[in-house]
């Protein structure tokens, strides 16, 4: 724009967006439409803020239009890309960017100018002086002043959905390059650290994404700056990926973190699965062949809507069958799986291996389900065992052929009546918690009392240290008894144990203690 007066670019721009001439090739310079008359230029400023930084501004408020330069054309392009499939509003109005065919602003002669620099200089100044990369500046520990990192350290709460290392990076890359990603679990929460390539995009992440729903009511992101100011990613699997290391190996099973980074979180053994913590999901959000598609930030919804697969994952790479592994093969059986499984989703088929039987393959209704119940399920007591639960490679478990020797090790349980989740919206979906000491049991007839079901636990072995009925409903009671381990095995033993009177237990791990 450098010999255009504004009413010149306007006209160009405007003749761009009549009829269906095709848009313009990449710049730095976005033409903004259907602004509000009352928006101010730090409103739009804003816009680009998230995507780098913002060198000049015009506003043409007669026409609802203005203009945004951007410092570089690749944050002009990723700004695009992002308001694309997710149409800002301002004001609560929606409003359009595309590119100019204009290659820069130039307004110092323009009349008017003097609150668009002011806003901009403002805005600059608050950016520069967080991001002051000073060696003063530094803490005591050595490490960069919070504000100075470009690494993020991000919690997730409310994780009624399990959330991916490919869902964090579709997210946070809308605000520059991430280099690397860290997944881990601690104090039962779902963590991630997660470095950029400039300490600018990650204070632009955390003030827009701090906060923010990745889905609909669920999934809140808290977002942070790390005492890290840089990661070391050895392997590249799903709980850890280095985007510049393409040579890395997958190391499953391996600690994704070095000692030297684990040590920085008080105490080794919190990597875990990527999905602990998780406590029930949303039964809306499914699998499918949609990508992601991603919300305006600032407020104005979830992060992702709607159905979801994996970025950049063919959806058939999105497995549903778990493997099971360091089973005690003296005392497991197909049917002990299924029951316990099929808390945390509607097992189809178990098989347990039949040359290795501490191994065993479970097929899940769909990923999200076995995603689930991995979360819930992985490091758990099992007759006496530590059971490790990850996704397997299978997209199916395989029945016998006919005549194959099998030995029972195989079941389909696909036609069962025991499903805790054939039912859409079924309250069962709003009632899965971690294995606790505590169980939930409901469906009980009304000749029952307490000491009969004490009795019921006790004489199968457990050791009863408490129980309650609800008060306002007999119906349902809470058990609880001597350990995590023993009941797991109660659930098993007694989920859908025959009470008479046409009545069948339902048993179900307790969020509440008595």
């Amino acid at each position: 724009m450098s010999t255009s007066t504004p009413s010149t670019a306007n006209g160009n721009d405007s003749r761009q967006f009549k009829g269906d001439r095709s848009p313009c090739g990449p710049s730095r310079v976005l033409h903004v439409r259907k602004v509000p008359i009352e928006v101010s230029e730090a409103e739009l400023i804003s816009l680009g803020v998230p995507f780098g930084r913002v060198t000049n501004l015009l506003m043409l408020k007669g026409k609802n239009q203005a203009f945004i330069e951007m410092a570089s054309e690749e944050a002009a392009i990723t700004m695009v890309n992002y308001y694309t499939t997710a149409t800002p509003h301002v004001r609560n109005q929606p409003v359009y960017i595309q590119y100019s065919n204009h290659r820069e602003l130039k307004t110092d002669n323009l009349p008017n100018q003097g609150r668009a620099q002011a806003a901009l200089q403002a805005v600059n100044a608050v950016h520069s002086g967080n991001m002051a990369l000073g060696g003063s500046a530094s803490g005591s520990d050595g490490a960069l002043m919070p504000g100075q990192s470009p690494v993020l350290r991000i919690i997730v709460e409310n994780l009624f959905y399990p959330v991916s290392l490919e869902v964090l990076h579709q997210i946070f890359s809308k605000f520059g390059t991430v280099l690397k990603i860290i997944t881990f679990t601690k104090n039962n929460q779902f963590q991630a650290l997660l470095q950029y390539a400039d300490p600018m995009n990650a204070h632009h992440a955390k003030v827009t994404l701090d906060g923010q729903n990745i889905y609909n009511a669920c999934c809140t992101l808290r977002v942070e700056f790390s005492k890290l100011t840089s990661l070391n990613v050895k392997y590249n699997n799903d709980k850890s990926r280095d985007f510049t290391r393409l040579d890395l190996p997958s190391g499953d099973g391996q600690p994704t973190m070095d000692p030297a980074m684990t040590a920085a979180f008080g105490a080794p053994g919190i990597i875990s699965s990527p999905y602990a913590g998780a406590a029930g999901f949303c039964p809306t959000i499914g699998f499918s062949q949609a990508g992601l598609s991603m919300h305006t930030m600032a407020g104005m919804g979830p992060l992702v809507s709607g159905r979801m697969t994996l970025h950049g994952m063919a959806p058939t790479a999105v497995h549903s069958v778990l493997l099971v592994s360091n089973l005690n093969p003296d005392s497991i059986s197909p049917h002990e799986l299924f029951i316990l499984f099929g808390v945390y989703g509607d097992v189809h088929r178990v098989k347990i291996l039949f040359n290795k039987k501490e191994n065993a393959l479970i097929q899940m209704a769909d990923a999200t389900q076995a995603q689930l119940a991995m979360s819930h399920l992985n490091g758990q007591r099992l007759h006496g065992k530590v059971i490790r639960v990850t996704i397997s490679k299978h997209q199916t478990v395989q029945l016998p052929r006919e005549g194959q020797e099998d030995q029972g090790l195989t079941k389909d349980f696909s036609g069962s009546p025991l499903h805790r989740f054939k039912k859409p919206g079924s309250k069962n979906f709003q009632n899965i918690f971690p294995p606790s000491a505590t169980l939930h049991l409901s469906n009980i007839p009304p000749s029952i009392t307490d000491d009969i079901l004490k009795d019921l636990f006790s004489g199968n072995g457990y050791t009863v240290k408490a129980f309650k009925f609800f008060q306002k409903d007999r119906k349902m009671a809470l058990i609880q008894l001597g350990s995590v381990e023993e009941a797991i095995q109660a659930l098993i033993d007694l989920h859908n144990h025959d009470l008479g009177e046409n009545h069948h237990l339902r048993v179900s791990f307790s969020k509440s203690t008595i």
